[in-house]
């Protein structure tokens, strides 16, 4: 259980001066964590032995520990395939029977820790007409992103993909506005460039900013309104994708019906649109 999961378990037992000092640590977490005692304390107005008595409830045996606790967190945020293969678990028999199984329990996993009120927030923006979606991920999971923005594209209108290379960021940035929505898909190893465009976009666009993560959390964390984290861990050396490509899945599902009529007469448009002939009552395609 990384620290921020937790706090919030333990949120219901603190004091008023200890849930200030959750609340610092959450809203720039991990970072604020890692500072001296001292420099929390002013930060928040609290004292240093209430920081170490908030420390010892959550159930750490000091500040050096918590921090401990911190710093293995942003070093498990770097793993790469090569670190995971050593630790990596392979079955003897069937490999993809267990690979599914263990897909099962990750799924089973982000259903119950994805509160159904993030998700209907969520559904909400991406599903207002009125607001503009940009969507963008990192290397790999930028293919995540395409998956949503190809599906939402069918679904209605004002979805923008943005490009990968940053230096057409400035021209697509210019159109985000207060109201719209920048929703971003980072996991380990997290793309500093990502960070740099959500810290860019939240002091000089201002949009509702949605990040879909790991458990270690991207420093795009620090400048999300919303945070979806999702299991990416199998015991492989290679990091899985599923459960964000499940969460993706029911948000397409969702927005969908959300104005079922419009979704109907837009892809009703876009299909005469294709450039296929169209396929007769016969089931042949109508080359005429």
């Amino acid at each position: 259980m990384t620290v921020r999961e937790t706090i919030r378990r333990e949120t219901a037992k603190l004091t008023a001066s200890e849930r200030k000092i959750a609340n610092a640590v959450l809203a720039d977490y991990p970072f604020s964590g890692i500072q001296t005692i001292q420099e929390l304390a002013e930060r928040t107005g609290v004292s240093a032995p209430s920081i170490t008595r908030f420390v010892s409830k959550i159930g750490f045996a000091g500040y050096q520990e918590f921090q401990r606790q911190l710093i293995g967190e942003l070093r498990e945020g770097r793993r790469s395939p090569l670190d995971l293969k050593a630790t990596e678990k392979l079955s003897d028999g069937d490999f993809l029977a267990d690979y599914a199984r263990r897909a099962s329990v990750l799924l089973a996993d982000m259903a119950a820790a994805v509160p159904q009120e993030q998700f209907d927030r969520i559904l909400k923006l991406l599903s207002d007409p009125a607001r503009n979606i940009f969507l963008l991920g990192g290397r790999i999971s930028d293919t995540i992103a395409g998956l949503l923005s190809r599906h939402l594209r069918q679904i209605r209108p004002r979805i923008h993909h943005l490009s990968p290379n940053p230096e057409q960021w400035p021209d697509q940035l210019l159109n985000i506005r207060r109201q719209d929505v920048l929703v971003l898909f980072d996991f380990r190893r997290y793309q500093p460039d990502l960070a740099r465009l959500a810290e860019v976009v939240a002091n000089k666009r201002h949009p509702t900013i949605v990040l879909i993560t790991d458990r270690w959390m991207s420093p795009i964390a620090r400048h999300s309104d919303h945070v979806v984290t999702v299991p990416i861990e199998n015991d492989t050396a290679w990091d899985t994708a599923i459960c964000a490509v499940v969460f993706v899945e029911a948000l397409i599902v969702k927005v969908s019906q959300a104005d079922w009529p419009a979704t109907k007469t837009r892809i009703e448009a876009w299909d005469e649109l294709r450039l296929s002939p169209p396929i007769s009552k016969n089931g042949e395609r109508d080359d005429s």
